[in-house]
C-alpha cells in the first residue's frame, strides 16, 4: 500500500511539473543564417583581408622561391656540399614557419571578428526574446521540429540590421 501510494504521488508531482513547464515559450533561431546575411560580415572579410594582404603577397612570393628550394634539394640534394644542403633546408623550415604563422594570426583575427558578430547576434536574440516573452531561445539546428510560428530568425534578423 505504501509503494502504491508512494508511486501515485510521484506520478502526480510529475503531472504536476509538466503543467508548469508548458507555460514555457520556446523560440528558435537559425545563427548562421543571421551571421550569413549580417551587413557586417562583408566589411568584415574586406577589412581582414586587408589587414592581411601585404604579409599574404610577401608569403606567396617567398613560396615561389621556396618550391624551387625544394626542387633542387630533391634533385641535386645527394650531390651537395653538407652545408649548401643544411642552408637549404633551414630556408624552407624558415618559410614554413612564416606560413603558419600567418595562417595562424589570419585565424586568430577571423575568430576574433566573428565572436564580435556572434556578440552582437546575442544581443539582439535577448532583446527579441525579452519584447516576445520568450523564456527558452534554442538553436535551430538543435530542433528536430519547429514550428514556424516559433521561429524568430526574422526578427533577430531585423534587429541586428
Amino acid at each position: 500500500m505504501k509503494k502504491w501510494l508512494c508511486a501515485a504521488g510521484l506520478g502526480l508531482a510529475m503531472v504536476a511539473s509538466a503543467g508548469v513547464q508548458a507555460a514555457d515559450k520556446v523560440a528558435v533561431v537559425d545563427v548562421m543564417s543571421i551571421l550569413q546575411k549580417m551587413p557586417e560580415r562583408d566589411a568584415v572579410a574586406k577589412k581582414l583581408e586587408s589587414e592581411f594582404k601585404s604579409r599574404a603577397t610577401a608569403l606567396q612570393t617567398e613560396e615561389k622561391a621556396a618550391q624551387d628550394k625544394v626542387k633542387k634539394l630533391q634533385t641535386s640534394g645527394g650531390s651537395m656540399k653538407p652545408a649548401d644542403r643544411t642552408k637549404l633546408e633551414n630556408d624552407i623550415k624558415a618559410f614554413q614557419q612564416k606560413a603558419a604563422a600567418f595562417t595562424q594570426d589570419s585565424r586568430r583575427r577571423e575568430a576574433e571578428e566573428m565572436n564580435k558578430l556572434v556578440a552582437k547576434v546575442q544581443d539582439a536574440v535577448k532583446t527579441v526574446a525579452e519584447k516576445d516573452g520568450y523564456s527558452v531561445v534554442v538553436k535551430a539546428d538543435a530542433a528536430f521540429y519547429v514550428n514556424a510560428d516559433s521561429d524568430i530568425t526574422e526578427k533577430v534578423l531585423a534587429q541586428v540590421k
